[in-house]
């Protein structure tokens, strides 16, 4: 009896495995083609192309354009990436690969976006083509024309993520020529496809590409595809010092062998370019959005205001910012005032403090001028009532060092002070003659308010103190007087960053804190126009530490990124706690 089902096990398995040779390997070969395309990425230069202009099942390819939408979105303004996107229940019934979201759940788009790049999961690539054009389809329509606009001919979308359907199609050719879009018109999140795993937000993921990372030297990306009716197929990218090299397979037979190929290409690639080559850069379409794309709120607004048929792509209008549920509307247009310098508020603040302290020395300039021409005025009186006495008395060696002194002192109540202490305090004191007496009462009523307080207060000294030459107590306090009797002045330092500055901008997560907070100085000195006033700010997770500038509106953030991108500085906007 156990020898029979030994048999009946053994004819069973004959039986599949005919099956399998004669049947299912014969038809998955007719339905995938082979195809390849190896480029320059430096230059754009073919080094090799075998049956690239074949229009074939992309697979999960699909996603790069997704991707491509979704980074071009967020950099205009449609959506960012922290909008929190409701899973609809189309997206959540999309089958494997998928990250398992559930219909009606709500997840950030940047944990999408990894969740498309890493796992290439089907329910989060619909997600985001849900989300940024209202449905799938219409989002398929913008797909199609962005791949016209960057000169992928062959290539037609029906869906976000790749699974087969009639009409999907694309070559080896399109996509590299979307590889290297991809590499060098959003080279902030082009890391994105070299990383081995992803936090998604409901679960860490491992890239479907890993292998291939792991295996070849210098790959850092992109994509991966398969379906039944595409084969394996693959997008890979590798640097080798000056030299960078995009090669595309389609109708791989497995996993194992479409890598395989893929590194023969590469080699072959890095064999044909030349060590130095000009880089140049293909050119960014123009950006319109969900404009003239039926289906979405935007096309329809747009057909409504013009009139016109749709579909006339040459006759809409440019939009900017096309957020249909966006909780802060903005005019994108608010730009304008960029024209204008950007001065930084520690400047201002500067400039507010030099222009308090010069107003401020020049009130003291002018007190000191007047008290300096009133003093001039009663030596002038003494001098002339002196030389106009007939037999001027002998005055003593004190008195002339005393009149000496007051010719350099600051103010006139010194003067008259130092005069009649040294009088008082001389053993036998000269008899003044009437003349310098009556320039001298002239004088005391004539003089300010504070030299008669000071008046009162030698008055009342005891007669055996004799003070200094030039005592230094005395103008200290006369300093003190002059700076009390001054109204205090507020003096503006920063700048508030309180109100609606609760935006922030991240440029790049790093292995130490250190590394952090260099990199957030070296931006910072780079980008003073726009980040000065920010806070750095660096933020330990479960991946790194996050590097951040907070404290800024959402429009400084916005050009913030704008300016660092330009530099080919990885950033990304930041908003405000939910």
């Amino acid at each position: 009896m156990q020898v029979r089902r030994i048999r009946s096990a053994r004819w069973g398995l004959f039986l599949f495995t005919a099956f399998w040779l004669i049947v299912v390997v014969p038809l998955s070969v007719m339905a995938a083609p082979y195809a390849a395309y190896v480029i320059d990425a430096r230059t754009g230069e073919v080094l090799h192309s075998q049956n690239a202009d074949a229009r074939l099942h992309p697979a999960s390819l699909t996603k790069m354009m997704t991707l491509y939408i979704a980074f071009e979105a967020v950099e205009n303004g449609e959506i960012s990436l922290d909008t929190k996107v409701k899973i609809s229940s189309h997206a959540a019934s999309e089958p494997p690969s998928k990250l398992g979201l559930r219909a009606g759940q709500t997840i950030a788009l940047r944990y999408l976006i990894r969740a498309a790049a890493v796992k290439s999961a089907n329910d989060a690539a619909t997600a985001i083509g849900e989300a940024i054009s209202g449905s799938e389809s219409a989002f398929a329509k913008r797909m199609t024309r962005t791949a016209r606009s960057l000169g992928m001919n062959n290539t037609t979308f029906k869906n976000a993520n790749g699974l087969t359907a009639d009409g999907h199609l694309s070559s080896a050719h399109d996509m590299t020529i979307l590889g290297r879009h991809l590499l060098y018109d959003f080279p902030q999140y082009y890391n994105l496809f070299s990383r081995t795993s992803a936090d998604a937000g409901i679960k860490t993921v491992p890239n479907t590409n890993r292998r291939l990372l792991a295996d070849y030297r210098g790959a850092d990306g992109i994509k991966t595809g398969y379906t039944r009716a595409a084969g394996f197929n693959l997008v890979a990218s590798a640097e080798r010092g000056n030299e960078r090299i995009i090669a595309t397979v389609f109708g791989g037979t497995s996993t194992s062998a479409r890598n395989a190929r893929v590194a023969e290409l590469l080699d072959l690639g890095f064999r044909k370019a030349p060590s130095r080559a000009p880089l140049r850069k293909p050119d960014r379409p123009r950006y319109v959005g969900n404009t003239g794309i039926s289906g979405t709120a935007v096309a329809e607004a747009t057909d409504s205001a013009s009139g016109s048929a749709r579909g006339a792509a040459g006759k809409t209008v440019r939009v900017s910012g096309t957020v249909q549920k966006s909780q802060r509307p903005q005019a994108r247009e608010i730009f304008v005032a960029a024209a204008a310098p950007v001065v930084p508020a520690a400047a201002i603040a500067e400039v507010v403090a030099q222009a308090v302290a010069a107003d401020t020395a020049q009130s003291q300039a002018e007190e000191r001028a007047k008290e300096t021409a009133a003093q001039a005025e009663v030596l002038a009186s003494i001098d002339a009532a002196v030389a106009s006495a007939a037999r001027p008395p002998k005055i003593p060696e004190a008195v002339k060092e005393i009149r000496q002194e007051a010719a350099a002192a600051a103010t006139q109540d010194e003067v008259i002070s130092s005069i009649d202490a040294a009088v008082a305090s001389a053993a036998r004191p000269p008899v003044i003659p009437e003349p310098i007496q009556e320039a001298r009462a002239a004088s005391e009523d004539d003089a300010m308010p504070d030299a008669e307080a000071a008046e009162i207060v030698m008055a009342s000294a005891e007669p055996a103190a004799r003070p200094e030459a030039r005592p230094t107590d005395l103008v200290l306090a006369a300093s003190d007087a002059s700076i009390k009797a001054e109204p205090e002045r507020e003096i503006v330092t920063r700048l508030s960053t309180s109100g609606g500055q609760h935006w922030g901008i991240n440029v790049g997560r790093y292995n130490s804190r250190y590394e952090a907070e260099k990199v957030l100085l070296r931006t910072a000195l780079a980008e003073m126009a726009t980040l000065d006033g920010s806070l750095r700010k660096v933020v330990q997770s479960k991946g790194g530490f996050d590097a951040n500038f907070l404290g800024m509106t959402r429009e400084t953030a916005d050009l913030a990124c704008r300016r660092l991108q330009a530099r080919n500085v990885s950033c990304f906007m930041v908003g405000p706690p939910s």
